[in-house]
């Protein structure tokens, strides 16, 4: 027996891509969906490069200064869920168009801010239309593309976006910050949300009810309490420590509370996640694997920007260009894999050889020093991270929305990003403990020195990356055993192209 890929998809999967438009046109609705996509993933990273001198404009401390980031992981974080079902019972058009308008009117006043709480509040904002614009687009493109033909090519160029926007928010974070102001960081939403927004109402047809939707209101506030109290409490422990009381309890009750979560979608009527969209193990596998991308991601982008700008010197510009290698690597998988590896292989060898890639490539990193040269120490381990995790973001995104009814598309692609936002909270919480840790530990068993300050930091970071190593290491072990390696089917189709 050596076959072990099941190529045939479920005999009720058919696909009917003529009633959604012409070829022409849903590539240009990929198109409006990708710059979207790219907005709401580079802004995770563009305001921290600015955050410093933001800080220095509005006067505001260090201790306050996470908020800025923390508002919109909170926003965003706990009303995902609820996002992705608004598009599913009004309208994705409703929620997609809404989500940009309002995302450039949060921006706008951000870039204006004259007070941190202002900024805050902005920011805030941001989170919250960006719950109801991440899963619009990610489930428009599901119902959109469903031909086996060229489902993997669009889901290839939309994941090699999700993938390349926050390394690509790190360069223009620099660029704006250093070449115009850090306000500029908030104002360029506006550029990229016009262009999707005009984009939208061209292409997108406007919705049609024949029923009123009905919104479970029980599993919305709990999940939505659930998934604040933890990702506020693992933003707490980044200033505090794991025993810290808040920041224990936020991160326990939440989990309590996602218990509750799940008993009451096993008895509503109209439940905000149907149980059915995670137990079929292609997609539980595949929400696993975004899960855990997620962890590992920030590990790289957050402190290895720590690493190269603190230990080796490097401008925020110098430092975001660094990552040009592994951005070109994400693209280079995430536009390949599907059509070239996916339907020979099959998606459980796919993702777990990803990981494995991307832990090959995190490994390589936990080797530099003070004097590590960037072409020779660090740019093949940036390419190897980056064609992992093209190779599983492009994979698991399909595998996540496979076989998906129309009415559950929104749904299914709110809990990739929510699966992807929790395990960067996750790990931004643990890895942050790590990399103290790791820096207290050097520095106690050496002479004070500058020179030991200096190595400390990079001991610090390079025990990060270790982690990530092993992170991405378990992530092939889980889903080696849980994902099932048959042909992923398309999601069903919905007319969502205005004619």
């Amino acid at each position: 027996m050596t076959t072990t890929f099941d190529r045939r998809a479920p005999a009720s999967e058919t696909t009917d891509s003529g009633r959604r438009g012409s070829h022409a046109v849903r590539w240009w609705v990929l198109v409006v969906l990708g710059v979207a996509q790219l907005m709401v993933t580079l802004d995770a990273t563009v305001v921290n490069i600015a955050l410093p001198e933001a800080q220095h404009d509005l006067g505001f401390s260090d201790g306050s200064r996470q908020w800025v980031i923390t508002g919109y992981a909170l926003a965003f974080g706990s009303l995902l869920l609820l996002g992705g079902r608004l598009g599913d019972l009004f309208g994705r058009r409703t929620t997609f168009v809404t989500g940009l308008i309002g995302f450039a009117a949060a921006s706008v006043v951000g870039g204006a801010a004259g007070s941190f709480d202002i900024l805050v509040a902005a920011r805030v904002a941001q989170g919250l239309f960006a719950a109801l614009l991440a899963p619009a687009a990610l489930s428009l493109l599901s119902v959109t593309f469903t031909d086996p033909a060229e489902r993997p090519k669009a889901f290839g160029i939309f994941s090699a976006l999700s993938g390349a926007g926050a390394a690509v928010g790190l360069l223009l974070g620099g660029m704006l910050t250093e070449w115009a102001s850090w306000r500029w960081v908030m104002y360029v939403n506006v550029i990229f949300a016009g262009v999707a927004l005009l984009g939208a109402l061209l292409l997108l047809a406007k919705p049609t009810h024949t029923e009123r939707p009905k919104i479970d209101i029980p599993g919305t506030v709990v999940v939505s309490t659930a998934l604040f109290g933890i990702v506020y409490g693992l933003a707490h422990v980044e200033s505090t420590s794991w025993t810290d009381p808040v920041a224990l309890g936020s991160v326990i009750s939440g989990m309590l509370l996602l218990a509750v979560f799940v008993w009451l979608e096993l008895r509503v009527a109209h439940p905000l996640l149907p149980l059915r969209v995670v137990l079929d193990r292609t997609r539980g596998g595949s929400f696993l694997a975004v899960f855990v991308l997620g962890m590992g991601m920030f590990s790289i982008f957050l402190f290895l920007t720590y690493y190269l700008e603190a230990s080796i010197g490097y401008s925020p510009i110098e430092a975001g260009l660094s990552f040009l290698p592994m951005v070109g690597g994400i693209v280079a998988a995430s536009t390949t894999v599907p059509s070239l590896l996916l339907p020979r292989v099959g998606p459980k060898i796919v993702v777990t050889a990803g990981f494995l890639v991307s832990a090959s490539g995190m490994a390589l990193l936990t080797q530099l020093t003070l004097n590590s040269a960037y072409v020779a120490d660090i740019m093949p381990g940036m390419i190897l991270l980056g064609l992992g995790i093209g190779a599983v973001m492009t994979t698991a995104f399909q595998g996540a929305t496979a076989g998906v009814h129309h009415e559950d598309a929104g749904v299914a692609s709110a809990l990739i990003n929510t699966s992807q936002q929790v395990g960067g909270s996750i790990s931004t919480a643990l890895l942050t403990t790590v990399a103290s840790s790791a820096a207290t530990d050097y520095l106690s068993s050496h002479k004070p020195s500058a020179l030991t300050a200096a190595q400390a930091g990079v001991e610090s970071y390079t025990a990060t990356l270790a982690w990530g190593a092993g992170i991405f290491v378990v992530g092939a072990v889980l889903t080696a055993f849980l994902m099932p390696n048959r042909a992923l089917a398309p999601s069903e189709g919905e007319p969502v192209i205005a004619h």
